[in-house]
């Protein structure tokens, strides 16, 4: 009785893994269909930034109809990782000098 009531549960739980492993390869293939390929950035490229989330933090500011929708050039100063670069940013832009790729 016991051995069958733990036979049947690994076999509920190899089903369950199965199931999980089917849906994960599902929503992988969904969110690689909408996956841009990273873009590269190199030691002294020059990136825009974009202003989407940055409205408050810029100075001088007037309105947010007249902002431009991105700012720059600025100069990469180090590649943090695949998703992070640094970027050497004057005293008018107040964020964290890391900043993720997705805002250039």
């Amino acid at each position: 009785m016991v051995e069958e009531f733990v036979e049947r549960i690994k076999q509920v739980q190899e089903e369950v893994k199965a199931a999980l492993g089917k849906v994960q390869e599902e929503m992988r293939k969904y969110t690689d269909r909408k996956r841009k390929e990273g873009v590269e950035f190199k030691v002294n490229d020059l990136v825009l930034l974009s202003t989407k989330e940055l409205k408050w933090h810029i100075k001088g500011r007037r309105s947010e109809k007249l902002t431009k929708r991105f700012v720059g050039p600025y100069k990469v100063k180090n590649t943090i990782s695949a998703n992070a670069v640094e970027l050497q940013l004057p005293s008018t832009v107040h964020i964290h000098l890391v900043v993720n790729i997705s805002k250039l």
